[in-house]
């Protein structure tokens, strides 16, 4: 399940619905300016897959390894669009990310 960043806006769940049902946000769970450490854990506690433009997360996964799993989206601050675009564009890699229990980290990024 995957578990989106609070710079990420909490839409994103709407449009991602049918692609990554059951998506949350954070701020489904109160976790709104919570350190990156906090989210880790709960992340790692509750098996959801951090989503983030933060590279903080893809240091901890290298100090800590995984669970949880990362996926950091290595472009600057995005509209809600084109996450969701970002998203479509590499369902099929997210998905087999998703599945390989070896993989830690998936970094995806915007290309013109």
């Amino acid at each position: 399940m995957l578990l989106f960043d609070q710079n990420i806006s909490f839409r994103i769940k709407k449009f991602l619905e049918l692609t990554f049902p059951n998506s949350k946000h954070i701020s489904d769970f109160g976790l709104i300016n919570k350190t990156d450490k906090e989210i880790w854990d709960f992340a790692k506690l509750k098996d959801f897959i951090i989503v983030t433009f933060d590279a903080d997360f893809y240091d901890f996964s290298i100090i800590w390894n995984h669970p949880p799993k990362i996926i950091w989206i290595r472009t600057q601050n995005q509209t809600t669009q084109n996450v969701y675009e970002l998203f479509e564009k590499y369902q099929v890699a997210i998905k087999e990310f998703i599945a390989d229990p070896a993989m830690a980290c998936l970094e995806i990024m915007h290309r013109q």
